[in-house]
């Protein structure tokens, strides 16, 4: 069984990801680096409020920043997140079922 800081450290990541706009942004970081002008443009955010996610996304881990005389570039950290995203959209997926077939019964 983890230890407590196991426990913490996991929900620190979780709160990174807690917000759709982050979720967003992992999605479209899993195929490619991307400069922050061309995340702006796919997610039609807004740029300092994109500029603050993206900065959670890079402190808590999840995201690698590259700078580059242009322009920040952002990575994932890790393909292990895209992975873990899916799992939870399964869940999510799964409860859905769930729950339709209980409204079904009603």
């Amino acid at each position: 069984m983890p230890g407590k800081t196991a426990y913490t450290l996991h929900a620190e990541i979780f709160k990174a990801l807690a917000h759709p706009l982050r979720i967003e942004v992992t999605d479209i970081l899993q195929e490619e680096e991307l400069c922050f002008s061309q995340i702006l443009e796919k997610t039609g955010g807004i740029k300092s409020n994109l500029s603050q996610h993206l900065t959670i996304l890079v402190s808590s881990g999840i995201l690698r920043m590259r700078r580059d005389s242009r322009c920040n570039y952002y990575s994932l950290s890790s393909g292990k997140v895209v992975k873990a995203c899916r799992l939870l959209r399964e869940v999510i997926a799964e409860n859905l079922k769930r729950q339709n077939k209980i409204l079904a019964l009603q």
